[in-house]
């Protein structure tokens, strides 16, 4: 006697597959296909200001950031060096530096929390561990202490 699977089995099995393909396939299709649908793909402002070199938000230090990789690649853990110094000028060797960041139009965070692991001397800092987990309208915010003053800064990023 030969077995037959029924219909409602070969059904099932189909299902069972495409859920399985579906599951290995999300972490490309979020980011890439669901996210910029949910979201409406949405542009960053048109008069986002992008510099990677600026003075912090009351103006007591001079920030800029250079990505160890230039351009910089989505889905890729990387570092930064940041540059501290006086508005004057004058580099900024004892700086302790905080970082957050996220997607001001999606609503979270980084995927990752970036931290200053090294003071390079001459005012430079490396910072690691930061990831962008898809394209859009990113921020890096700084919270910069050194000297007895406090300020911070938001760096704004848009990647494709």
């Amino acid at each position: 006697m030969k077995l037959r699977p029924s219909k409602r089995l070969i059904v099932v099995a189909l299902s069972m597959g495409f859920l399985l393909i579906l599951v290995a396939l999300l972490p490309w299709i979020g980011p890439t296909v669901l996210m910029p649908m949910m979201m409406g793909n949405a542009a960053a402002p048109a008069d986002l200001d992008t510099a990677r070199s600026r003075l912090t938000d009351d103006g007591a230090f001079r920030i800029s950031y250079a990505p160890v990789e230039d351009p910089i690649q989505i889905n890729q853990i990387h570092g930064w060096t940041l540059h501290v110094e006086t508005a004057e000028g004058q580099p900024v060797t004892d700086a302790e530096i905080g970082v957050d960041g996220g997607m001001p139009q999606h609503g979270h965070g980084l995927p990752t929390r970036p931290q200053v692991t090294q003071n390079l001397g001459q005012g430079d800092y490396l910072l690691e561990g930061v990831k962008f987990q898809m394209a859009g309208w990113w921020e890096i915010r700084l919270a910069i202490s050194a000297g007895g003053r406090s300020d911070t800064i938001t760096f704004n990023l848009v990647l494709r």
